[in-house]
């Protein structure tokens, strides 16, 4: 008898406003590495922000959805659209795509983006073999 194969869900994606993100404690990435926010958030003004954010509905002590949504896996780009409200280039309230996680470990979403990303060099080694 054939193994039936088990299908997959992807969370779903979502605008949501600026003002209803925040950043979560859950994000593993200490050490700002790499691009620094002020040149992430001039290539997001350029180019638009190209990789969704990964956030969590933030509940209350009941388990209610207060509105609010944690930011566990993006904070660099939170931050780089944070310095873009800052200074005034884009609104407070401006609709940012999200992807929609629930259950699991919110640490494990952070840990997954930033552990199982190729970094360029990588991929354009791939691709020349």
């Amino acid at each position: 008898m054939a193994k039936a194969v088990q299908k997959i869900m992807l969370s779903p994606s979502r605008d949501i406003p600026f003002n209803k993100l925040v950043l979560s404690q859950s994000n593993v990435r200490r050490v700002k590495a790499g691009v620094s926010i002020e040149q992430l958030a001039e290539s997001i003004a350029q180019r638009t922000l190209l990789q969704s954010l990964n956030v969590r509905a933030v509940v209350d002590d009941e388990g209610n959805e207060t509105g609010m949504f944690e930011v566990p896996a993006g904070g660099r780009r939170y931050r780089a659209l944070e310095l873009l409200v800052k200074q005034k280039r884009m609104s407070r309230t401006q609709a940012v795509p999200c992807v929609v996680r629930e259950g699991g470990i919110a640490e494990d979403d952070s840990l997954a983006e930033n552990d199982e990303r190729v970094g360029l060099l990588g991929s354009v080694l791939e691709l020349s073999c």
